[in-house]
């Protein structure tokens, strides 16, 4: 009871020894969920000399067992479950046709597919929020439109007058960003043009970094740019010395940007290094489109030779784990939140199932749009729908399995109204990434760099004594004699007493040349007063 273990006053007083957390805790069959939500092994306790330090670790062990028991047992009291097509007998998931999908679904789903005609602009280039929430779309020849695609409320629409190649939300849906012709222009919800960023010239393909708040484009000139949206500074401008770049997207897990190249090589980049993290050739033609997982594991690519490959990107090898042969090169790719692959090309739309654990025979779901020229594919956060961006306008399927069925309201909330809006961003700005945490590990800042004994006695060893005692010397003639490599190293090291000595020499070589021309001698100045008198 409270009144047990509360004090004279009536306030809680927690344990002295806190309670161990068990697996007898847990309802049956919860037991095996514990170790996706555990954080590795335990701390050694033994070892620890230190009496405080060892309590301090026993109570933050069981302060994380805790947490992993209690999101085990969360789990029952998740709503929704992840669900797929199943065929009967000799049916096959990817003839079903989205007319027979949303006839046997319920009328809130079957409301969720639709299509936009607006053949004038197209073709047009999507966008959805993290939340999911809010659609974004813009037309090839000028054409944006922001609207709630669920309630149908449209924000804004305007035409630019200007050749629109790619468009993206920003933090929440009250700002959009569109690449186009000149520059790259900020937009708010009622259509508003709030900035200019004229140094992105020439843009085709944008990135937005949500928990950086950095405003990634890549245009005609090669040059890979990065715009902090919070500050309005322009963080880091690469060139990535491969021409054109018409292929950008950002992987989830790290923020690392992945660009595809004309030359058939994927590279991977970071704000805070001037050169690629890594430069991987995936295919013999130029590259069309690249989509990363969730996760940050798998890594799907199409190029114009025909095939699409998926690759493991935690090891970089020259070997793709599977590769399919597309009779037309795919366009768009786009990977879900549960592992679908969403491609396509000319008129059809291709989704695959599993396509990371083994080679498929055939895809999950097929769909075509007769007569148009898809342009873009993304799938919708939290919904099993697919918007398809063509040159027709927009339309909107039904692929079931392919949005995360639970959502975290921290994360993304799909029904988050103005007050919370405005309370998730000022948290998002308090907790801003700095850029140069952006690497391919990101739990490297959490670890400890240990240093050996070796490393040690290199850093203090004096530097002025040429080679470090105990290090191979070999002697050379010429140039590489251990003498000039001294001297190239403390070439361009400034020593006070030799900039003096330096200006004290001038100043004779200048009185002398005076005594030689026979010239008077200047008149004082009011200010060589204040002038510091040379030693």
């Amino acid at each position: 009871p409270r009144s047990a273990m509360a004090d004279e006053e009536g306030e809680y007083q927690p344990s002295k020894k806190p309670k161990q957390y068990t697996e007898k805790l847990l309802p049956s069959g919860l037991g095996k969920r514990i170790a996706e939500y555990s954080r590795g092994t335990p701390a050694a306790l033994k070892p620890v000399k230190d009496k405080k330090l060892k309590a301090h670790l026993a109570r933050n062990e069981v302060r994380v067992s805790k947490a992993a028991h209690e999101a085990a047992k969360a789990e029952i009291l998740l709503p929704e479950q992840a669900g797929f097509l199943e065929a009967e007998g000799m049916e096959r998931t990817y003839k079903f046709k989205q007319a027979d999908i949303v006839a046997h679904v319920d009328k809130l789903t079957a409301q969720k597919s639709f299509s936009l005609d607006l053949p004038t602009f197209g073709p047009y280039s999507l966008s959805y929020t993290p939340n999911g929430r809010h659609l974004l779309i813009g037309g090839r020849k000028g054409h944006l439109g922001a609207f709630d695609w669920q309630t149908g409320s449209l924000a804004c629409e305007i035409h630019v007058k200007e050749t629109v190649r790619d468009v993206a939300w920003l933090h929440n849906d009250t700002l959009f960003a569109a690449a186009q012709k000149r520059a790259v222009y900020i937009y708010d919800n009622t259509g508003t043009e709030i900035h200019a960023l004229t140094k992105h010239q020439d843009p085709l393909r944008l990135a937005f970094l949500r928990y950086h708040f950095l405003l990634v484009s890549v245009g005609n000139a090669g040059y890979l740019k990065y715009q902090d949206v919070s500050t309005g500074k322009l963080i880091a401008e690469h060139r990535t010395k491969l021409g054109a770049c018409h292929v950008l997207t950002q992987n989830p897990y790290n923020a690392v940007c992945h660009l595809g190249h004309g030359n058939g090589t994927v590279t991977l980049w970071s704000p805070s290094m001037s050169t690629p993290l890594v430069t991987q050739l995936c295919h013999r033609g130029p590259l069309l489109d690249i989509a990363v997982d969730v996760g940050g594991v798998y890594m799907a690519t199409s190029g114009m030779d025909g095939q699409m490959k998926i690759w493991d990107i935690r090891k970089f090898k020259d070997t793709a784990v599977h590769e399919y042969f597309t009779h037309t090169p795919a366009t768009s790719l786009d990977l879900s939140q549960r592992g679908l692959l969403a491609t396509s090309y000319g008129a059809h739309v291709q989704i695959w199932k599993d396509v990371h654990a083994e080679k498929q025979a055939s895809p999950y779901m097929t769909h075509m749009i007769p007569g148009q020229t898809v342009q873009r594919v993304r799938f919708v956060p939290y919904e099993d729908l697919l918007g398809i961006g063509h040159s027709g306008g927009f339309q909107s399927i039904i692929v079931p399995g392919s949005g995360e069925p639970n959502f975290d309201s921290f994360t993304a909330n799909p029904f988050e109204t103005k007050r919370q809006r405005q309370e998730t961003e000022v948290k998002a700005l308090l907790d801003k990434v700095p850029p140069e945490l952006i690497t391919l590990n990101p739990n490297a800042i959490l670890q400890v760099g240990r240093r050996t004994p070796k490393g040690v006695a290199a850093e203090e060893a004096p530097a002025e004594g040429g080679a470090a005692e105990g290090s191979d010397k070999t002697k050379k003639r010429g140039r590489s004699t251990s003498m000039k490599r001294f001297l190239k190293k403390n070439a361009n090291i400034v020593h006070e007493k030799r900039e003096m000595v330096k200006k004290r020499l001038e100043k004779e070589k200048k009185e002398r040349e005076r005594v030689r021309k026979g010239l008077p001698e200047p008149a004082p100045d009011v200010l060589d007063r204040f002038k510091q008198a040379e030693d």
